[in-house]
């Protein structure tokens, strides 16, 4: 009669294997993650040049004309009770800049 010994544990190949594959998924995700958070931050910065833009035609609807700088509108507690949108690229909020001719906000990042 043959007695096989009841194995137990892992052995050093298959934990190679399993620590392989590991690597392989971390290396597909996280280029993938960190492109996502720059994405989320692009949008965010999108979303705060709309906010302004808004911001401006309402200051516009009120005083009949345009203001003469972005900061008439940012700094007012009327239209950003919470204070000036802080781009989340660059971190500031002074990387927003008004187009003098348009009127429209773009971002500096």
């Amino acid at each position: 009669m043959v007695r096989r010994m009841k194995r137990e544990g892992v052995t050093l190949i298959e934990l190679l294997i399993v620590v392989l594959i590991l690597a392989a998924l971390s290396a597909i995700a996280i280029p993938r993650i960190s492109q996502s958070a720059h994405n989320a931050k692009q949008n965010a910065c999108d979303t705060n040049i709309d906010v302004i833009n808004s911001a401006i035609e309402m200051y516009n609807a009120e005083n009949g004309s345009y203001p003469a700088a972005i900061g008439d509108v940012t700094g007012s507690t009327t239209y950003f009770p919470d204070g000036a949108p802080v781009c989340p690229l660059s971190g500031v909020a002074t990387s927003y800049t008004m187009n003098a001719t348009t009127k429209r906000v773009a971002c500096s990042h």
